[in-house]
């Protein structure tokens, strides 16, 4: 088999998309995105448990679609993510609820649960790397590292912003600060990679949250005054253009491919 042709059999067979800068700049919309409709949900339209029904039902569709296509589709890829977002988000605000825990004994929980997918997955498959996303077994596990991803970001940033009474306009500031140094290490240094894609990964989430809490907030509190329901529409209106966008690459790249 000749390398171009094991290169194109990956793409394929490849259930994430290529870590490119719009890859980065989607990932952050949609954890601002799953935030402020998880808050909107959670606080404002449904009790807590309907909308937790609400948000796993959701998260089994768009599972069930994923593990069902052959390869990376952009829609149903991001619409998953969505879905995670949502629902970690609810999760990680019901769990530090219903036990009553502190901001940080949440964040070591969800770190403690990150954990344990990261060691079972690296003992299982010898690699966390996302580029070898093809069986059903690396899926599973790719998808429970970004549900854990989501609930400890999600922990991660209300300790920032209420526990260190830092803000959410400021705990965006410092995550975005964070998510730019294993970059620069990566760069300047040769930080292993899978580790870099990881740590950036999991503060996209608490950066994403922090500026759209911000934006959804009252003046009184700090915030832009938007409201969580029109900064949820703002933002998946910014979601649909950028996936709209790379479905569109996606299929131009295939038929410069094929001819």
């Amino acid at each position: 088999m000749n390398k171009n042709l094991a290169l194109n059999m990956k793409g394929v067979l490849s259930k994430v998309p290529e870590i490119t800068l719009i890859f980065w700049i989607t990932k952050i919309i949609t954890t601002g995105m799953g935030e402020v409709f998880s808050d909107y949900l959670f606080f404002n339209q449904l009790d807590h448990q309907t909308a937790m029904v609400v948000a796993l039902i959701g998260l089994c569709v768009s599972l069930t679609i994923q593990f069902s296509v052959k390869r990376y589709v952009p829609w149903v890829y991001w619409l998953t993510v969505v879905a995670v977002s949502i629902f970690g988000t609810m999760f990680a605000d019901y769990i530090h609820g219903a036990f009553e825990l502190l901001f940080v004994e949440s964040a070591a929980l969800f770190l403690a649960f990150q954990a344990i997918i990261f060691v079972i997955w690296y003992i299982t498959e010898k690699t966390l790397s996302i580029t070898s996303i093809h069986t059903r077994r690396r899926e599973a596990f790719y998808w429970a590292t970004v549900l854990g991803t989501f609930a400890l970001g999600t922990a991660t940033g209300d300790l920032t912003a209420v526990s260190m009474d830092m803000g959410t306009f400021s705990s965006g500031v410092l995550f975005t600060c964070l998510i730019a140094i294993p970059a620069l290490l990566y760069e300047l240094f040769g930080l292993n990679k899978i580790f870099a894609f990881w740590f950036s990964y999991i503060m996209t989430r608490p950066l994403g949250a922090s500026f759209s809490d911000w934006m959804a907030q009252p003046l009184r509190e700090g915030g832009l005054g938007w409201g969580s329901g029109m900064v949820s529409l703002g933002l998946t209106v910014m979601i649909i253009v950028f996936v709209g966008y790379m479905t569109i690459a996606k299929k131009a790249m295939k038929e410069e491919h094929c001819c």
